[in-house]
């Protein structure tokens, strides 16, 4: 999503912007820009995840190219070790150059969560990802990072979530549109962004997120974030 509003051109696809060199080199400039509070929720998310996991956890990361949360997780916990799963290779190389020195302590996995090692896991996160899959695709992931981890490890998840209702939606994002303007993004862009998220992402009402988290055996999803459009959830295995 963030690759997309980089774009020069008209927003048309938003998963292509994950292939595109131009897009992927930029892309670290993205997400602290244009998903507000970014770096708190990077935060918040180690925090969360520190309460249950262990000095020397091993994290699983889904969603893990760039390598933005891979370098966060890694400076607020120096003995953690990470497996981060990405379909994009060009991505995945990012994630290797963000993480500079300290890439020794991730293992990088092309491909999507059935890619990723069978653990048992201390703790999982999944940022910025799941909406661009179904809800049914959606159950399926949160089942699979659930029999990864630990009994009563935490999962962190944030994406795209707005209220129900016929009306919440174009409110909301036009308000989000509003917010990639103040963040310096030209009309017509801001504009195209907006229409691809609504065409072309999975967004679920916040209650439906939770029934997918509980449904998938993940008991007491909480809240930690809300940032306009985006919100995410600590629950636990």
């Amino acid at each position: 999503m963030i690759r997309a509003i980089e774009q020069d051109n008209t927003v048309t696809d938003l998963q292509s912007a994950f292939a595109d060199p131009q897009m992927v080199a930029k892309y670290t400039e993205g997400p602290p820009r244009f998903v507000p509070g970014y770096t708190s929720m990077l935060s918040m998310a180690a925090i969360l995840l520190a309460e249950r996991a262990r000095e020397d956890a091993r994290i699983l990361v889904l969603g893990a190219g760039g390598g933005l949360e891979l370098k966060a997780f890694a400076e607020a916990q120096p003995r953690w070790s990470f497996d981060g799963v990405d379909p994009s290779a060009a991505m995945l190389d990012l994630a290797r150059q963000t993480l500079g020195p300290l890439a020794s302590r991730a293992r990088l996995h092309q491909g999507y969560v059935d890619c990723a090692p069978e653990g048992p896991f201390d703790g999982a996160t999944c940022l910025l990802t799941l909406h661009f899959v179904d809800a049914e695709e959606r159950h399926r992931i949160a089942c699979e990072i659930r029999r990864r981890l630990k009994p009563g490890s935490p999962f962190v998840a944030a994406h795209f979530s707005i209220p129900s209702g016929d009306d919440e939606r174009p409110i909301w994002l036009s308000r989000y549109s509003a917010f990639l303007l103040a963040a310096g993004i030209e009309p017509d862009k801001a504009a195209a962004a907006r229409a691809a998220i609504d065409a072309q992402l999975s967004i679920l009402p916040p209650h439906q997120d939770e029934a997918i988290l509980r449904s998938a055996g993940f008991s007491a999803p909480n809240l930690f974030y809300t940032g306009f459009t985006f919100r995410g959830w600590v629950a636990y295995a």
